[in-house]
């Protein structure tokens, strides 16, 4: 999946959808399997990435690279007692309020209020101190926000100057790794990752509640359903996709900013790739492990290890392939985490690119720096520091919007300008075409898959976090042949 960061507005229509169709029973409450988070700011879990605190994901070694919780060994010991695990505070409290008092009739001296009472404790809350977004908008103080990892290196001197500089917007839900920390993590083997598309799902037959998950997870999204004693997590909606339709946050979307696609990798090269010691070279060695669909042997070598032709001719139009491999604007969240993930973002535009639209085209191309978003702090966020790729990607974009704006308004159809950022005339209508308003069927390409393994579709639900409709014998027989 790749996400468009500059068309996002934060209406959170990705979220509620996603609330009400996967996690609205009872013991995850405080779950948000998608949530939208305004930057700069602490996040959801409070600071979610600083892995110093919570020793998610990988780090390297001079044998390779290990979980940043320790070996096995060492994660094993810790069942019982573990320091890394993110407490309820850091997430909040999950509340709701006493209705029923304003429906009585009894009489009250003054106006009645609905108290908020704690769904954990069933008592009442005095004082609610946290929600599910919390900082939405830049809501509270920046000294709070200020903690966000993202903003090393960065000169803050003046915070009330800073705070008024920028916000936007991150949607976040499961990365679906290619070197998921979790399934590595994870003591019982519940955690894995289908071999048909990629997706890592949690088997609830064999989950034992151990969350190791939740702590080795460095983008905190794996999460404990406190009721059934289960960990849960995104399911990247995998009934819809095995019927070719996207996620139910992607259907939704207001903004149309998620695009899904297949992507086609060399899986033996994983390792290597994410034992990269430069973590600044993490972002082009993923992009080297992707395989380009057009390659005739590469389609040969596919066709022949079992991948079905509707997925290589799906890798061919995918736009997630286009816009991470191709156009290059696109990139991964923290790839110093190591986990290699397959959920991109392309980088927002500044809310100044209305004064770079009235210069002259050469001058907008070096004005990439001066935007209000400094270029740090998205290639901290996207990029593991490195600034050279997200200025080249931005770059592209400043020029496309110069582009179509001169062609548009000025019939201005001299292309020779923006050529010269690695683009051809060709690829910037096709850039404009997918980031403006894409159709449906360009948004997402999404094979159908094989079902005819299934007897009973609904007998694989406690995979995803549902009770077992039929028995837990019958849907662990069902769930061996998945």
């Amino acid at each position: 999946m790749v996400l468009s960061l500059d068309k996002c507005i934060g209406c959170h229509t990705c979220s509620v959808t996603c609330k009400n169709v996967w996690t609205s029973r009872q013991g995850v409450e405080y779950t948000w399997f998608n949530n939208v988070e305004t930057k700069p700011g602490q996040g959801y879990p409070s600071n979610w990435e600083n892995q110093q605190h919570y020793k998610g994901g990988w780090e390297r070694t001079k044998h390779g690279i290990r979980l940043r919780q320790g070996s096995r060994i060492k994660v094993l010991s810790s069942i019982f007692a573990n320091p890394y695990m993110p407490s309820i505070d850091d997430y909040y409290e999950p509340f709701t309020f006493n209705y029923s008092i304003l429906q009585s009739t009894a009489k009250f001296k003054t106006p009645p209020t609905a108290r908020p009472f704690s769904i954990l404790t069933g008592k009442r809350m005095e004082k609610i101190e946290k929600g599910p977004n919390w900082e939405d908008n830049l809501g509270g103080t920046f000294s709070t926000r200020s903690s966000d990892k993202n903003l090393e290196g960065i000169d803050t001197k003046d915070f009330e100057a800073f705070e008024r500089s920028f916000m936007y917007y991150l949607p976040r839900l499961c990365e679906h790794c290619l070197n998921p920390a979790c399934v590595a993590a994870c003591p019982s083997g519940a955690i894995y990752k289908r071999d048909e598309d990629g997706i890592v799902l949690i088997d609830e037959e064999k989950c034992r509640g151990w969350r190791e998950c939740v702590s080795a997870c460095p983008y905190k999204k794996s999460y404990f359903n406190w009721v059934r004693k289960r960990s849960e997590k995104c399911t990247f909606c995998f009934p819809r996709i095995e019927n070719g339709k996207p996620t139910i946050c992607s259907e939704s979307c207001v903004g149309r900013i998620r695009y899904i696609g297949v992507m086609l990798y060399d899986e033996e090269r994983i390792k290597e790739y994410a034992s990269t010691e430069d973590p600044e070279k993490l972002y082009e060695a993923q992009m080297n492990i992707f395989l380009d669909p057009h390659d005739e042997e590469i389609c040969r070598e596919a066709m022949a290890q079992g991948i079905p032709h509707s997925f290589i001719e799906a890798a061919k139009q995918s736009p997630v392939y286009k816009m991470m491999k191709e156009w290059k604007i696109a990139f991964p969240l923290h790839p110093e985490f190591r986990t290699l993930p397959m959920v991109w973002y392309i980088p927002p535009l500044s809310p100044v690119v209305y004064e770079m639209e009235q210069q002259e085209a050469s001058q907008a191309l070096t004005s990439v720096e001066e935007m209000r978003i400094p270029i740090k702090y998205i290639a901290n966020m996207l990029c593991a520091g490195n600034e050279k790729p997200i200025k080249e990607a931005m770059l592209k974009l400043v020029a496309m919007r110069n582009r179509m704006r001169s062609r548009l308004v000025d019939n201005d159809t001299d292309d020779s300008m923006y050529e010269k950022v690695g683009l051809s005339s060709l690829q910037f209508d096709e850039m404009y075409r997918y980031l403006a308003l894409a159709p449906y069927e360009e948004r997402f390409v999404i094979p159908t898959m094989r079902t005819d393994h299934l007897h009973d579709t609904f007998a694989v639900r406690s995979e995803s976090g549902f009770d077992h409709p039929h028995g837990k014998e019958r849907s662990k027989n069902l769930m061996g042949g998945l």
